[in-house]
């Protein structure tokens, strides 16, 4: 189908939606014409193998967590005692 019958068909369906369905494909079609968003899900998956050094931050962070009583501190406390 040549691109302009695509894009009358395309209009001809957009009409038959109703509010919230148009509102579905906006939001669709502003992720598939966003750059960044095109770029995001075009990365390739980090396959790197995870270092000994970000395991044990890892760990640690996990450790600190537990101390805490599973509760982390808001990014407002974390602003201002710099943790």
């Amino acid at each position: 189908m040549a691109p302009a019958n695509e894009k009358q068909q395309a209009h001809q369906m957009l009409d038959k939606l109703d509010t919230s369905q148009l509102e579905a494909v906006v939001r669709l079609l502003r992720v598939m014409t966003d750059p960044v968003a095109r770029a995001i899900a075009n990365a390739p998956v980090d396959d790197e193998p995870e270092s000994e050094q970000e395991r044990q931050a890892v760990a640690e962070s996990k450790a600190w967590f537990q101390q805490q009583g599973g509760k982390g501190i808001s990014h407002e406390d974390g602003l201002t005692t710099g943790q």
